[in-house]
Order: structure tokens, then C-alpha cells, then sequence
């Protein structure tokens, strides 16, 4: 971490209480510096995961040559659609049982999941060892989130939850770069071995350092069913987008779970209308700010998702990098986009969020079109590639993390985290449609011209979803929005998560996920 992170670190955990000894300062200090390396961890581990997969992918269609690129693309889209489907209901379930008990549950979850996705011998088995990941994530996410906060006071809470989130951008940075060491050192299972070590650490340590919680709330029991039925109705709907070009779009198959996932989705959110522990609260929708964000959120994963992975595919598969040089390939984007996110936040305080995102949206949608149009069969990193890097990174920089911030910053304090996991689960679910849709496109891809131009067609669909979500951003409303947020922070009670700035909570995949 940088220096002023360590700093305030320092700070943190020397916080005295009124009446506290030197002695007894320290070790209260030490504990809470355990506490967050705990749960810092588990926000290390999921963000990391998923950059990683990506750099795998390659590797995994070699290991399993003969398996159709829709079938391998379940590897990531099962883990996004499990996640997202959990994500709002795991914060209630820690929340009803405890959170140590949850992180603890979804820890082990999660290096279950691993485990087998490095033992796999098969695709359904690797694919079903994702699923257990996202279990795993979905759990120990909102839980780790939930036990941070109770362990520092409120004064130090956002900041602290800055530095939660700094980690998690950390492993995003640094994924492409150490996934791609790690697979071509020890090949693609060591993308998922990782995991272990951290969550054995934890699994260790947990206990003795986490707070012992109370439940907090023994109500209503959280819409399970609910669940079942959104992923069902994902699962439909993604099945029918990567198969579709390859079964084609009249096969029976295909239209019974298009319509089939699309059925679901009207009865989730028909149940959502009328439960009272709903999976997805719609009531929240009816800020315009935070419809308008979600919505521009979905769009935008559907081609941010779509160009991480294809990227990768393109650099491995037409300009024959190998993975370790593909992954150091792709690693300055993200080293933009940190470098970049913190200014974006400042200028959204002070412009608002829509001045800032429109613009944001311009640059990333210029910088994608830039591959579309300007890297060809043959390799030139410097000349082709490095450009539409940077510029994608300046406008990811410039979007992700504000477009977050407009989420919440019409909603009341108390009702920040949920809307923030809200908002996450768009992002996945667009991040599944969006794999979904790569399938499609680079499906018919044989020889090297035919994929150099199915590569073309990606990116610029990837340009056109950037554009659809600034034109969404659009109907966010101007200044003031910013001030609504600022006028919410001062007035949460000091046993609330303050948030300052235009930060929102943090989600499992800041920056480049």
C-alpha cells in the first residue's frame, strides 16, 4: 500500500478509549488491525479471483480441447450469476445468523470451491466448483463488510472501509500480472489453488480475532425461493445467448429458455412485489438516480465484462502471446484506472456525476473503438495495442467508481449498503449477459482473418454498450445530486456507515473486475 495507507493505519489502531491504559490501547489496536487483515482478505481473495479466470481462460481451452467455447464460458458466467443471485440476500442472512458465523461459512465456501476447481477433471465439475465460489463470495462479502465496521468506531469507518476497498482494487491491479505467473509456472489449476493458503489463514485466525457478533435480526426469514428463481431465470437467458449461435436462434431449445428464463424473471419481481423479505426491494427504484445508475450499470458490464475476456482471447489466440505476456499486456489499464479513480471522484463532488460520466463514457467508448480499428493480424504492442489501453483505462477510471457513487447518492444513509449490493448484482448480471454475448460473437471465428474480424465486431459491440450507458447516464440528474449525498453523510447517526466524498461502499470488484 502506499505510504499515507500505512499511515492511517497507524493512526487506526492507536484510537484510545476514554479511560484506556497504554497496555490496553495497544492490544485493542492490534486487535483491530487483525480484524481487518481478516477480513481484507477475503475482499483480496474474490476480487482476485475473477481476473485471474480470465487469464486462465486460454489455458482451460487447451486443457479441454474439444469442449465448445458456450460450455467453457459457464466457468465464469456460473460464478456471476450464483453471485449476484445471493449477493442482496447473504447481507440479510449474516445479518440474521451472524456475521462471523457467515464469513467463516462463506470462507470455507469459497476454498471448497477452489479446491475443486483445481482438482476438476471435468468441465461440469470445474463449472460446479465456480458455483461454490460464489456461494462462498456472496457470503463472506457483505459479512466481512459488516464485521470491519463494528470494529472501528464511527469516526474512522469510511476511511477504514477506503482502505477495505483499496485492497480489493490492489488485487485487481495485480491480477492479470500474478494470474499470469502463477498459470504458467504451475498451469491453470493454480489460478484456483491460490485461494487455499489465504483461506486457510483465515480459517485460523477468524475465530480468534473476529468479533463474536450477536445476530441482529431473527425476523423474517429471506426469500430463498426468490433466489432459486432469479438464477433460474439468468441461467435461461444466458443459456440461450451463448448457445444461440450455435444451435441456431429457432432451435426449440433455445427459445424455450429464452422465453423460459424470461417467464422467471417476470415472477421474481412479481414476488420481489409482494414479499415482505424480498430478494431485489423495489421501493428503492423509485429514486430516479438510482434506477438510472443500475440500469446504465447492467449496459455498461454487458460490454466491460465482454472486452476483459476478449482481450485476453485475442492476445492469446491471434497475436499467439503467451499467457504471462498477456497478462503484463493488459496490466497498465488497470494501473489507470487507479491512478485516475480518486481525481473522478473529486471532480464528481465538485461537477456532478453526470458531467463527469458523459465525457468518461466518450474516452472508454474511443478507446475500445480504437482496437476495433486499429490493431490488426500481426502484433505491434507499442504502436496498436498500448494506446487503446491507456485511453480505455482513463475512461474506466473516469466511469466505474462514479457511476457507483450515483447509485446510493440519492438514498438515505441507513439504506447504503443494500442499494450498494444492489448495484453489484446489476454489474454481474450484466458481466453474465455480456460473456454471453462474446460467445455469440466469436463463435463462428475460423482462421486468422475470420477471428481478427470477430474480434472487430466484439470490440466495437463493447464501444456501442459504453455509449448506450453514457446515454442512460444521461437522465441522471445535475449538481445536485452530489449535494443530496453530502447532505445524507452529515446527517447519519454516528452508528451509521458515513460515507464522504462520492464513495460509495465498496463492491467485490473495484477498478478492473
Amino acid at each position: 500500500m502506499h505510504s499515507t495507507s500505512l499511515g492511517f493505519m497507524k493512526e487506526l489502531i492507536s484510537e484510545p478509549g476514554p479511560s484506556a491504559s497504554a497496555d490496553a490501547t495497544r492490544r485493542a489496536g492490534g486487535r483491530r488491525t487483525l480484524v481487518f487483515a481478516v477480513t481484507a482478505a477475503g475482499a483480496f481473495m474474490a476480487s482476485l479471483d475473477l481476473s485471474i479466470v480470465n487469464v486462465a481462460f486460454p489455458a482451460l481451452a487447451r486443457s479441454f480441447r474439444g469442449v465448445p467455447r458456450a460450455e467453457l464460458a459457464w466457468v465464469i458466467t456460473a460464478y456471476a450469476i450464483v453471485f449476484a443471485s445471493l449477493l442482496v440476500t447473504a447481507g440479510r442472512t449474516a445479518d440474521r445468523l451472524g456475521r462471523r458465523r457467515v464469513f467463516l461459512i462463506g470462507m470455507g465456501g469459497f476454498a471448497a470451491g477452489s479446491a475443486l476447481c483445481g482438482m476438476a477433471p471435468s468441465v461440469p465439475l470445474l463449472i460446479a466448483g465456480r458455483a461454490g465460489q460464489g456461494i462462498g463470495a456472496a457470503l463472506l462479502l457483505p459479512a466481512s463488510l459488516g464485521l470491519l465496521l463494528d470494529a472501528f468506531s464511527a469516526q474512522s469507518r469510511a476511511q477504514v472501509v477506503a482502505l477495505w476497498a483499496g485492497v480489493g482494487a490492489l488485487a485487481v491491479a495485480t491480477g492479470p500480472s500474478l494470474g499470469a505467473a502463477l498459470i504458467s509456472a504451475g498451469g491453470w489449476r493454480w489460478a484456483f489453488y491460490v485461494n487455499l493458503p489465504v483461506a486457510l489463514l483465515a480459517a485460523v485466525v477468524g475465530p480468534r480475532v473476529l468479533p463474536a457478533d450477536r445476530p441482529a435480526d431473527r425476523g423474517q426469514r429471506p426469500d430463498y425461493r426468490g433466489v432459486a428463481l432469479v438464477t433460474a431465470s439468468l441461467s435461461g437467458i444466458v443459456f440461450a445467448i451463448s448457445e444461440g449461435s450455435g444451435w441456431g436462434w429457432s432451435d426449440p431449445r433455445i427459445v424455450a429458455a429464452g422465453l423460459g428464463g424470461l417467464a422467471l424473471g417476470a415472477l421474481f419481481v412479481r414476488r420481489c412485489a409482494r414479499h415482505p423479505s424480498p430478494v431485489l426491494d423495489l421501493s428503492l427504484f423509485a429514486h430516479r438516480s438510482f434506477s438510472v445508475a443500475n440500469a446504465a450499470t447492467v449496459v455498461y458490464a454487458m460490454g466491460f465484462f465482454a472486452m476483459l475476456l476478449g482481450n485476453i482471447l485475442f492476445l492469446t489466440g491471434v497475436w499467439h502471446y503467451s499467457i504471462l505476456k498477456a497478462g503484463l499486456a493488459v496490466t497498465p489499464g488497470p494501473l489507470v484506472v487507479a491512478a485516475v479513480s480518486g481525481l473522478a471522484g473529486r471532480l464528481a463532488t465538485r461537477c456532478g456525476f453526470r458531467s463527469v460520466l458523459l465525457p468518461g463514457f466518450l474516452v472508454l467508448a474511443t478507446g475500445i473503438t480504437w482496437y476495433g480499428t486499429q490493431v490488426g493480424i500481426h502484433p505491434a504492442y507499442t504502436s496498436r495495442w498500448l494506446p487503446g489501453t491507456l485511453v480505455t483505462g482513463l475512461g474506466i477510471g473516469l466511469t466505474f467508481p462514479v457511476l457507483g457513487a450515483a447509485t446510493v447518492s440519492s438514498l438515505h444513509a441507513s439504506r447504503f449498503a443494500v442499494g450498494s449490493a444492489v448495484n453489484q448484482t446489476g454489474r454481474q448480471v450484466g458481466g453474465a449477459l455480456g460473456i454471453a454475448v462474446l460467445v455469440a460473437i466469436l463463435a463462428p471465428a475460423h482462421g486468422p482473418a475470420s477471428s481478427l474480424h470477430a474480434f472487430q465486431h466484439l470490440w466495437l459491440y463493447c464501444a456501442a454498450m459504453a455509449l448506450v450507458a453514457g446515454a442512460v447516464s444521461g437522465f441522471l440528474g445535475p449538481k445536485q445530486l452530489t449535494a443530496q449525498l453530502q447532505d445524507a453523510e452529515r446527517s447519519v447517526d454516528h452508528s451509521e456507515l458515513r460515507v464522504t466524498s462520492v464513495r460509495p461502499i465498496p463492491r467485490t470488484t473495484p477498478g478492473l473486475r
